[in-house]
């Protein structure tokens, strides 16, 4: 991949695991349920490209930092990092698609924030009053 090829670019906390995304990016998406919330400690912000545009530069390889985690029900693998625990990615299986944690890429991102989705599974904790449309099982489109 070139450097002209890339619109973006990410890592995780402590700086093992370094990607860079060519091609479009999905404005944000907001999703409240409950692995989302107890993967990221609150709602996760993600972001989407194509899953051939995403490029691991570093932590990457099998003995690198970068793990996977797929959930007992099979929908979808996240990817973390083993040393900081930053979560980076949420892939569904079997789909030309990944989110991006939104807070894990490099500022200036130029993104916004389109909708929230699986809204009533959202915290107890905190309303969601920004007007933005909000679903309750939902999409992320």
């Amino acid at each position: 991949m070139s450097e002209t090829d890339t619109t973006a670019s990410g890592a995780c906390l402590c700086g093992a695991v370094r990607y860079r995304l060519r091609g479009q990016l999905r404005d944000v998406v907001n999703c409240h349920c409950g692995q989302c919330r107890r993967s990221h400690g609150h709602h996760a912000a993600y972001s989407s490209a194509a899953l051939e545009d995403l490029h691991i530069e570093r932590g990457g390889d099998g003995d690198g930092a970068l793990r996977w985690y797929t959930a007992p029900d099979g929908i979808a693998r996240r990817g973390f990092c083993q040393h900081c625990g930053a979560s980076l990615f949420w892939a569904p299986l079997g789909e030309p698609r990944v989110a991006i944690s939104a807070g894990s890429l490099d500022q200036p991102t130029g993104l916004r924030t389109l909708r929230h989705i699986f809204t009533a599974d959202k915290g107890d904790y905190y309303e969601i009053a920004d007007g933005l449309e909000q679903l309750p099982r939902g999409h992320a489109g």
